[in-house]
């Protein structure tokens, strides 16, 4: 029985080659869209960390009190990066930015003081902004408030909408890729069929006869997913130094190496539920069922 086992695995190489590459295949799409996903996320937040609030301060107002409203700011959770703007520094950036200089016209600085701040990226929508601005105001010393309304607004929109792409997009190709595994599992397997039903027909049990196949599902799994993340990191150094090196700022080390290991369990567990089934199967068929 155990010549046959080894019969089995040796005249089965050529299908299992074929099916290693195909569920390497579908394990590098589906890799490559998880890394696509990660790295939307990580440029959201990005985006989102990037929107700055103004908090004007009245003209006039004393240096102890814009001390202690800017530490109030400081102590709040939707707030980083906070710093004090004079009304010098106010005109050396409205000046640097590229727009001439008033001192031909008017002999005083227009631009009030402000108090200027970076959002935490979960705040970073209208709701969360309209109480943010409501808290500021609370102080006498700030006459207003301002962020790019519309910046967040359609940073938003966009945000949302891709979600839903990458979601719908998600979800549709990890349903093609369990079925296409399950195919490619199933039709190696089919020119084994006559072997698996020798085996039983000399006596061995299910679990003999299923053991070496599941054995060498789980080696095969192991092998397309190591594949198919060498084929995605493969992608994301040539991206990262060739193509777009501005992408490497985003890289998540960490989340990637939950992906690699989500590819791996998928491996593992499609092909060896697949090979399961399909041995279990063949040894419930009758023999004239197998021609």
């Amino acid at each position: 029985m155990a010549a046959v086992s080894k019969a089995s695995m040796k005249r089965s190489k050529p299908s299992y080659f074929m099916s290693i590459l195909g569920v390497a295949l579908v394990l590098f799409i589906l890799g490559m869209l998880g890394w696509l996903v990660i790295n939307a996320s990580k440029l959201e937040t990005y985006f989102k960390g990037s929107v700055q609030v103004n908090a004007f301060i009245r003209e006039g107002s004393p240096q102890n009190e814009i001390d202690a409203v800017k530490a109030i700011i400081e102590s709040r959770p939707y707030a980083k990066n906070v710093q004090y703007v004079t009304k010098e520094m106010a005109r050396e950036k409205f000046i640097g930015d590229g727009n001439e200089d008033w001192n031909k016209v008017l002999d005083y600085n227009p631009l009030p003081a402000s108090i200027d701040f970076f959002l935490e990226p979960e705040y970073v929508n209208k709701d969360s902004l309209n109480n943010i601005t409501a808290d500021i105001k609370k102080s006498f010393i700030i006459s207003e408030v301002k962020y790019p309304d519309a910046v967040v607004s359609n940073l938003n929109n966009i945000v949302r909408k891709a979600g839903f792409f990458l979601l719908a997009l998600a979800g549709t190709l990890a349903l093609i890729v369990i079925i296409l595994i399950d195919n490619t599992i199933k039709l190696a397997m089919f020119s084994n069929r006559f072997l698996i039903k020798t085996m039983q027909m000399v006596g061995a049990t299910r679990w003999f006869i299923s053991k070496p196949f599941d054995t060498k599902a789980v080696i095969n799994g192991l092998i397309s997913a190591a594949l198919a993340i060498g084929g995605i990191m493969v992608i994301i150094y040539g991206v990262e130094n060739w193509w777009l090196p501005e992408i490497k700022a985003l890289r998540d080390n960490a989340m990637l190496m939950l992906l690699f290991f989500i590819l791996i369990l998928i491996g593992i567990s499609i092909t060896f539920i697949s090979t399961h089934r399909s041995v279990t199967k063949y040894l419930k068929m009758k023999l004239d069922d197998l021609y």
